[in-house]
């Protein structure tokens, strides 16, 4: 979560009655309901791991053994297994 200073996007207005009750403090303001944003949708980190298991895939299924992907990907014996052999 970044963090945005109230100065720079609230009214003056609305910052005068915040610091009515809080004051000098960090306060989270929720989304709205209904409004969800995916895992890894605003950094890209669903795409960048979706591209390494596919690349993933593709080696094991072009011969590279679990062994050599575990240490390639720096990753379990356990994840590797489950990225190849899950089902599409």
């Amino acid at each position: 979560m970044k963090y945005i200073n109230a100065v720079e996007v609230l009214p003056k207005s609305l910052i005068d009655e915040i610091q009515r009750y809080v004051s000098g403090k960090i306060v989270y303001i929720p989304q709205p309901e209904g409004i969800k944003n995916n895992w890894g949708s605003k950094t890209g980190a669903k795409e960048k791991i979706e591209n390494r298991n596919r690349k993933i895939r593709f080696e094991k299924e072009n011969g590279k053994t679990i062994d050599e992907l575990m240490i390639k990907y720096h990753l379990s014996y356990d994840t590797i297994k489950k990225i190849v052999y899950v089902k599409k």
